[in-house]
């Protein structure tokens, strides 16, 4: 524990498991309850797939959440007191929890104890992914990260309806809010760089990745989720703008193309800099096409409807130009739209089935990266 200071937050970070212990952050979790006063540490006693799984499997329970206790805080504070390390604390705001509360209790408690602590609680003013950044500006105050990378949006890109590609040095301008916050988080990327990571051992990059599918996403409006809610209830699948097109991946395609930057860059930081990770030209569909992909690989008679009725700003046309991370990282995707979709039915329809969905993934993923190596 010879770090200059180490960092805690509350569960509301949302850092993956993976990240906290490369960077060596202490995570305080919350409590979530599916059961009137039984309540489980989430990511300790209920993984996020368990989770998940509980709320398709229970879809009138609602879950409840309880913020760490004094004593949850206590326990992490206290060895980092004993080896006489800072501590910087960070908590979901105030105003949405009393986790903070708790926190600083359990400094006040140690400090009777070891009058030389030094334990910094901090209102993050904001929850979930904002506060993730703040976590990761205090990571960069350690000087220990070498690669980093912001994974964003296809969207980022300002539409006009082009039929070629956009390409990682067109303009940024996304549409809609949410768009334009992706837009937002690769400028801030920037003058990160540019103000800081350009002094620093550490190379930056940002990926912008187009629509994904694959197995467990039961997100609500989302293509393909739909047309599982729809076919295992024995209903057409309705779609409300069969003619937007869209670059259609599996989700497995950009999450080797993170990996693969992240270390390309970590071994040598002139590959890094702004990705986008797409699939093939034949691989950008409509989301009829998509449709007719997906009744086919799921068989049964599945059949759609097109029930478009207007509704929020949706981009007609938009696919991206992915030559940069060809050429400069030698990738490309396993899976083509077709195969992509026949996986994702192949997966629901196994969840459907009630088989072992861990060991299921598993040997997905082993498929997948044993294709076209």
């Amino acid at each position: 524990m010879s770090e200059a200071f180490h960092i805690i937050s509350d569960g509301s970070c949302d850092l993956p498991l993976e990240l906290t212990k490369e960077k060596n952050i202490t995570v305080v979790p919350f409590y979530v309850s599916f059961e009137e006063g039984k309540y489980q540490k989430e990511m300790v006693e209920i993984g996020v797939r368990e989770f998940y799984q509980k709320m398709v499997d229970h879809p009138d329970v609602y879950p409840k959440s309880s913020m760490p206790s004094v004593q949850d805080y206590l326990d992490a504070f206290l060895p980092y007191v004993k080896a006489g390390t800072p501590i910087i604390c960070i908590c979901i705001t105030t105003k949405f929890s009393g986790s903070m509360q708790s926190a600083l209790n359990a400094k006040a408690i140690l400090e009777e104890e070891y009058p030389e602590s030094q334990i910094y609680v901090c209102d993050s003013c904001v929850n979930t992914v904002l506060q993730g950044i703040y976590v990761l500006e205090a990571v960069r105050q350690c000087g220990s990260v070498r690669s980093f990378l912001n994974v964003t949006t296809d969207k980022v890109y300002k539409n006009n309806e082009w039929e070629w590609g956009y390409r990682e040095t067109d303009e940024l301008d996304g549409y809609d809010p949410y768009s334009n916050s992706k837009s937002c988080s690769e400028l801030v990327t920037h003058s990160y760089i540019n103000s800081f990571y350009n002094e620093m051992d550490v190379a930056v990059s940002t990926a912008r990745a187009g629509n994904v599918i694959g197995g467990g996403d039961f997100a609500n409006d989302r293509i393909i989720p739909d047309c599982v809610r729809a076919v295992s209830g024995g209903k057409k699948i309705a779609v409300r703008n069969p003619h937007s097109t869209r670059p259609y991946q599996h989700v497995l395609e950009p999450l080797g193309a993170y990996l693969l930057i992240a270390e390309e860059q970590y071994q040598d930081s002139r590959k890094a800099g702004s990705y986008n990770v797409g699939p093939d030209d034949r691989s950008c569909l409509t989301t009829g096409e998509l449709a007719d992909l997906f009744c086919t690989a799921w068989g049964n008679g599945a059949a759609w409807e097109n029930l478009c009725q207007g509704g929020p700003h949706e981009a007609n046309f938009l696919k991206l130009d992915c030559s940069r991370i060809r050429n400069r990282l030698g990738w490309k995707p396993r899976w083509q739209v077709d195969e992509a979709v026949v996986n994702t039915a192949k997966w629901y329809q196994a969840w459907l089935d009630g088989d072992d969905m861990a060991a299921f993934t598993d040997r997905q993923i082993e498929e997948y990266l044993t294709q076209n190596r």
